[in-house]
């Protein structure tokens, strides 16, 4: 399996490298909030050490209800997302959801994902793979709810293709069961490393309950937040090289995902944890 390198943040994801943590709060609320939230993860990962990325989308294009808290959109939340990663000096992970966002995308972050549900738009995965490799990034693609882990071949395959690279990184969320559940297969991990990519785990949208929120009739999406931990956990036994986790100071008033999302508070408990599990399972 390929060691991805962010050369200019002197960090690398994949089998022998440190446990990347890519973390932050689910959508852009604020620029101070994104600010609090960046700076806390970055103390915690810097006494830790681990390496550390900043992730927040700007527009949640896929949203249970139109009423529904979306972000402030492409051009505030790249101001947003290039502030936070000048003033904190960190590297900054976010998604894109169409072609003509990725070259501005990339401009700003150094790692841009492709969310689950578009993992098979060939015209999106390929023209955001080109803008990122052009930016000197990496691309992190999220198994779509609908694929076999092996199925991520064919996304692999599109886009060394398509630039003749290979710097793609492998999400798990969670495929869908049916009835407003998710389930993840930790046996999916290795599945998906054997392809060739590093893999992350994205603990906190596996634990989502789609359009099984009560506090909106359903209208929007709930989770079951105490298991975040256990599937984090779970997938760094089972080898993956990073995590993908969202925080909040109060959990209960963010603007999207509340239920899936951790507290702050707890950051430095958990990602102590996690990098044990994850030192435990490197080979000898």
């Amino acid at each position: 399996m390929a060691v991805l390198k962010l050369d200019r943040w002197n960090m690398a994801i994949g089998d022998g490298a440190p446990l990347m943590i890519m973390a932050g709060m689910n959508v852009l609320e604020s620029e101070a909030l994104a600010l609090e939230i960046g700076r806390h993860l970055q103390g915690v990962c810097a006494d830790l050490g681990l390496p550390y990325v900043f992730k927040a989308s700007f527009d949640k294009a896929n949203r249970s209800s139109i009423h529904s808290y979306r972000g402030p959109g492409l051009t505030e939340g790249l101001r947003i997302l290039a502030a936070v990663k000048a003033e904190l000096g960190v590297p900054i992970i976010t998604d894109v959801h169409e072609i003509d966002q990725a070259e501005a995308v990339a401009a700003v972050a150094d790692i841009v994902q492709i969310p689950a549900f578009l993992c098979r738009q060939t015209d999106l995965v390929i023209a955001t793979a080109k803008a990122t490799l052009a930016a000197g990034g990496l691309l992190h693609v999220k198994k779509g709810q609908f694929l076999a882990p092996w199925d991520c071949k064919n996304i692999l395959d599109k886009i060394r293709e398509a630039t003749g690279q290979d710097f793609t990184i492998l999400c798990e969320r969670g495929v869908s069961f049916g009835y407003n559940n998710l389930v993840v297969d930790m046996l999916g991990i290795e599945e998906m490393k054997r392809l060739g990519a590093p893999v992350t785990i994205d603990a906190t949208h596996a634990v989502q309950l789609p359009g099984a929120d009560p506090r909106s009739n359903s209208a929007s999406t709930g989770g079951r937040r105490s298991g975040v931990p256990l599937l984090a956990k779970s997938a760094v036994a089972a080898g993956a090289n990073g995590v993908f986790m969202e925080f909040h100071p109060d959990p209960d008033k963010a603007l999207c995902d509340g239920p899936s999302c951790l507290p702050l508070a707890g950051a430095h408990e958990l990602l102590a944890t996690l990098k044990a599990v994850h030192a435990a399972v490197q080979p000898a």
